[in-house]
């Protein structure tokens, strides 16, 4: 996460007439960042964003149903940025869940 600031990317300052800036964002990101990013650690978490994804868009299964979906450039930009934030909570989650199971370990070791 080398490219990383203290601000908030333009795409998320509500900057409409930025055009490409979501675009621009994740295309300057490093494919090791990308891939870092898109890889959850723990199959609950993978399974959750499925799940959030499937929600928004609408769960019928395809093996029934012949779903397509119309959307404009402006709405599908905002449905990325959604995922990209509910992943992005998820991960802290996962990463936050993660220490605090480490500091109960550690923590009954030194009881012990």
């Amino acid at each position: 996460m080398n490219n990383l600031s203290n601000h908030l990317p333009e795409f998320l300052e509500g900057g409409a007439e930025s055009g490409n800036s979501l675009l621009h964002y994740v295309q300057s990101m490093s494919p090791e960042t990308v891939a870092q990013l898109s890889k959850p650690v723990s199959p609950e978490v993978f399974h959750m964003m499925e799940r959030n994804i499937i929600g928004l868009l609408g769960g019928l299964p395809p093996e029934n149903f012949q779903v397509e979906i119309t959307t404009s450039r402006e709405d599908l930009g905002r449905l990325l940025a959604s995922a990209m934030m509910s992943g992005y909570f998820l991960r802290n989650a996962e990463q936050r869940l993660a220490i605090e199971k480490s500091l109960v370990t550690t923590e009954a070791e030194s009881q012990s």
